[in-house]
């Protein structure tokens, strides 16, 4: 039976599992990633998601507390100047768990945990860059198949244009021949008129 089995003891005595967790938290919150067993990184969740909480109230207590936890100065700088500007809008699940292939030796269940912030993986930074790249290399198959039926178009407008050019060269040679018919048939047609006005008189 587990009858008030709230801490997973990790086979270690409970001064042996302080400072395991202190260490671990110590090396993710400088790494940012850390790979351990399965386990261990939920137990390390439980103890160190509360301190990114308590970095949030940049407060002497709050830096206090965190430090009596981790006994480091350097990660205690890091968490509040650093990663509490990132973690300021997020309201809690700062950690993310990855389960990994089993240890070679024994066979162990691993997983890697990580700050859901310094994440390069998953998340709205790598669709950005996806869309990115998609729009330089100019798309999928359907913009590449767009591509050389709009090169012909381009082909079929410059053809047309010089067709267009010589029709209007030509327009205005034919208005030229036109206008000396017009002028010769204009003498003709009074001449008519006077040969009706005599075989009238």
């Amino acid at each position: 039976m587990r009858h008030g089995k709230k801490v997973n003891h990790l086979g270690r005595t409970d001064s042996h599992r302080k400072a395991m967790l202190s260490n671990m938290a110590t090396s993710l919150i400088l790494h940012k990633r850390i790979t351990t067993t399965l386990a261990k990184a939920k137990a390390l969740r439980g103890f160190v998601e509360p301190l990114l909480t308590k970095s949030k109230n940049d407060t002497t207590h709050s830096r206090r507390v965190v430090f009596s936890y981790l006994q480091d100065k350097d990660a205690v700088s890091i968490l509040f100047r650093e990663i509490a500007e990132k973690i300021a809008s997020r309201p809690g699940g700062y950690t993310r768990i990855i389960k990994m292939e089993n240890r070679l030796g024994d066979n162990a269940e691993m997983a890697m945990i990580e700050l859901v912030d310094y994440n390069t993986v998953y998340g709205t930074d790598v669709a950005k860059t996806e869309k990115k790249s998609t729009r330089r290399r100019g798309g999928k198959g359907g913009n590449k198949t767009a591509a050389p039926a709009a090169a012909p178009a381009t082909e079929e407008v410059v053809e047309a244009a010089p067709v267009a050019e010589a029709a209007s060269a030509e327009s205005p040679a034919v208005e030229t021949e036109a206008t000396p018919a017009a002028e010769t048939e204009a003498p003709e047609a009074p001449a008519a008129n006077e040969e009706n006005a005599e075989k009238a008189e």
